[in-house]
C-alpha cells in the first residue's frame, strides 16, 4: 500500500512519467510499476498510458474523484477554499494548500476544473497595494517539482528589470507576507538562489532528478530568504527614547522583546532594525507618547518631512 500511495503522489503531478522512470523512483521493475497502475485504474483514478519510446503514464480528469467521494459541490467548494488559502498569509498553510489545490485539480472532472476557472476569473479579492499576482499553476507546477525533486527551466526578470533563463533544483517555496519565493539551487552559477515567484514566466520541469544539497541557515528556508532580503536592501539601526512605561509600548514597536528596555517606570529605550523608514516613523508616531529620536539621521530627517506635511495640511483645514 506505501508503494501504492507513492506512485499516486507522482502520478498527480502533472505531467507524463515514463515507466523506466517510475521504477527508478519506486526502486521496481517495470513489470510491478504496469501492475500498481492497474490496481489504481480498479480503484478508479483515471490513469492514461501513451506507447512507444517518448511514452509513459500520467493522471487524466476523470469522471468521479475516487476514493474521496465527494460531491460536485463539494469538489468545488475545496478547490476554492484551496486557493483562497494559497493566496492569503495564513501561517503554515500556504505551502500545503498549493499542493493539495495541484492534485485535486489534476483529477477534478472537466466539467468542474471550468467551474473553479470561472469561479477565479470572475472573483477578485481586495489587495493590498504592494501585493503581485501569483498564478496558482505555476505555484502548483513549482510546489510538485519540489515535492518530486525535478530541475526546472524559466524565465526570470530582475529587479533592475534584466530578463534572462534560469535552470533551477527547487527547494522550497516560501510565503513572506504577500509574496512568494522559490528557493532553489541555481544550477548555472553554481549556488543557491531566491526567485521572486511573480517574476517567473514560461516555466517548464526538464526532468532531470535535483541532487540533494544542504541549504545554508540550518536547511530553514524562511531563514535563507530572509537574510538574502536583508543582505540585497539597506538595514538601518533605530534608537530613540520613549516617554511612556515598557509595560505600555511593549508588543507595540520592535521585533523582539530585547528591542525595548527601561530607563526608569515612565522611560523606556527603543534599539530596533529597519529596512524602511516610513515604516519605523509610522510606528513611532502612532504609539500615543512623545519620543525623541537619537539615530539614523535619516529616521530625523524623515520625521521632520512627515512632521511639516501634517502641520501644513492642519494649517489648511477649516476649524
Amino acid at each position: 500500500m506505501t508503494r501504492l500511495l507513492s506512485l499516486l503522489s507522482l502520478l498527480q503531478t502533472p505531467r507524463e512519467w515514463p515507466g523506466g522512470e517510475l521504477a527508478g523512483r519506486l526502486g521496481v521493475s517495470l513489470r510491478t510499476v504496469r501492475r500498481d497502475v492497474e490496481r489504481l485504474r480498479d480503484l478508479g483514478y483515471p490513469v492514461e498510458a501513451t506507447m512507444g519510446a517518448a511514452g509513459g503514464y500520467r493522471m487524466a480528469a476523470g469522471a468521479t474523484m475516487p476514493p474521496l467521494l465527494l460531491e460536485d459541490e463539494e469538489a468545488v467548494a475545496i478547490a476554492v477554499g484551496l486557493r483562497t488559502a494559497a493566496g492569503h498569509a495564513v501561517e503554515g498553510i500556504e505551502e500545503a494548500a498549493v499542493r493539495a489545490l495541484a492534485k485535486l485539480e489534476q483529477v477534478l472532472p472537466k466539467r468542474l476544473r471550468h467551474r473553479v476557472a470561472a469561479l477565479g476569473a470572475a472573483t477578485q479579492p481586495m489587495l493590498t497595494w504592494d501585493r503581485p499576482t501569483v498564478d496558482p499553476e505555476l505555484l502548483t507546477l513549482l510546489a510538485g517539482a519540489v515535492t518530486n525533486r525535478e530541475r526546472v527551466r524559466f524565465g526570470y526578470r530582475t529587479h533592475e528589470g534584466v530578463e534572462a533563463e534560469r535552470r533551477v533544483e527547487p527547494h522550497r517555496l516560501v510565503s513572506a507576507g504577500r509574496r512568494w519565493y522559490l528557493v532553489g539551487w541555481d544550477t548555472d552559477r553554481d549556488d543557491w538562489r531566491i526567485f521572486r515567484v511573480d517574476r517567473v514566466t514560461a516555466p517548464a520541469v526538464i526532468g532531470y532528478r535535483a541532487v540533494a544539497r544542504e541549504l545554508p541557515d540550518g536547511g530553514d528556508a524562511a531563514a535563507f530568504v530572509t537574510r538574502k532580503l536583508t543582505e540585497r536592501t539597506p538595514v538601518y539601526r533605530a534608537v530613540a527614547t520613549l516617554h511612556a512605561p515598557l509595560e505600555r509600548v511593549a508588543g507595540r514597536i520592535g521585533d523582539t522583546p530585547g528591542d525595548l528596555e527601561p530607563v526608569d517606570a515612565d522611560t523606556c529605550l527603543l534599539r530596533s532594525h529597519t529596512d524602511t523608514l516610513d515604516f519605523i516613523a509610522w510606528r513611532l508616531m502612532t504609539l500615543g507618547c512623545d519620543f525623541e529620536v537619537h539615530e539614523p539621521p535619516e529616521l530625523i530627517s524623515r520625521l521632520g518631512e512627515l512632521g511639516g506635511r501634517a502641520t501644513r495640511a492642519a494649517g489648511g483645514a477649516r476649524p
